[in-house]
């Protein structure tokens, strides 16, 4: 019982912060697309959105346990992108901080890839009939 909670927070951690920064998106639009264009990447505002609704799609399957792993891959991708493209080495002359959100994001990473390894447990999962099993199930390793 202990494990399927501990799963569970977790999966709702990962859904919170996933549906956080979507939020914060959609709440600020053009200053994310200003971010984004800061990077030099084009078409800023589609990008924006793309994120954001991505972010929301990531929230949705820890939330649901639905491509669980799949996701959780997906999200390890995306995690290390962010790493790198907004906080990584060209960021920390001058500026400290970012290192440590560069950090932070592997901290994030590490989180997932065991996610993604383990599954979404038994607890609150929906079993949709596409949907491949966890990484934890195609090896015979359950909750």
């Amino acid at each position: 019982m202990k494990r399927a909670i501990a799963i569970l927070i977790a999966r709702l951690i990962f859904g919170a912060m996933f549906l956080m920064a979507a939020g914060f998106k959609f709440a600020g639009m053009q200053a994310t697309s200003a971010y984004i264009a800061s990077v030099g990447f084009p078409l800023p505002l589609f990008l924006a959105w793309l994120a954001a609704f991505f972010e929301v799609a990531l929230a949705l399957a820890f939330l649901t346990g639905a491509f669980f792993s799949e996701a959780a891959l997906a999200a390890v991708v995306y995690v290390l992108f962010l790493a790198f493209t907004f906080h990584g080495p060209s960021r920390w002359q001058g500026n400290q901080t970012e290192f440590g959100f560069f950090v932070d994001h592997f901290t994030f990473v590490a989180g997932l890839l065991f996610a993604a390894v383990h599954g979404p447990g038994r607890v609150l999962v929906l079993n949709w009939p596409l949907s491949q099993p966890s990484l934890a199930a195609r090896h015979g390793r359950g909750e």
